[in-house]
């Protein structure tokens, strides 16, 4: 069954667009509730591991802020992944080249992570930090990456097929 193009772009750019509303829930948290939610998170993903558990408590502090920091960093990477092979799905449905799929994706997120950025300046608690917008980037260099690949792929087993 093939999906009419245009039903393809809307169903696509309305993902996109819960997407960003995400990206812009969790920028609007205050500095207390983001960290209390990573913190959740840390201590679920960590409630098991002996080795920490044994830790005294101020030297098991320290390790949870430092796995807490990874968490956030891949929560960044992973939406903005998100982004990218959303982005780039949309590009596929456009007939331009293949750079240019890609350069529009990848201006658009780095625009958005710049402009999640300064939202959270004025967010109480929270920073701006060019770390995050590269973070970002690279998520959403991955998720073009990985469109740009299964759609290669797809295409060298349509062409295998039909020789």
């Amino acid at each position: 069954m093939k999906i009419n193009i245009n039903i393809k772009r809307a169903i696509l750019i309305i993902l996109l667009i819960l997407t960003f509303f995400q990206i812009f829930r969790f920028s609007n948290q205050n500095g207390e509730k983001s960290s209390g939610i990573s913190r959740k998170i840390t201590t679920a993903v960590t409630k098991n591991v002996k080795k920490i558990q044994e830790l005294d408590k101020n030297k098991q502090e320290e390790v949870l802020g430092q796995i807490e920091k990874v968490i956030r960093k891949l929560a960044h990477f992973s939406i903005y992944m998100v982004v990218g092979i959303l982005m780039m799905l949309l590009m596929n449905t456009y007939e331009i080249k293949k750079f240019d799929r890609i350069a529009i994706s990848l201006i658009t997120g780095i625009i958005y992570a710049s402009s999640d950025e300064i939202h959270q300046l004025f967010i109480p608690g929270r920073s701006a930090m060019i770390t995050d917008v590269i973070i970002d980037t690279l998520g959403v260099l991955v998720g073009c990456f990985w469109v740009f690949l299964g759609t290669d792929l797809k295409n060298t087993l349509k062409q295998s097929k039909s020789i």
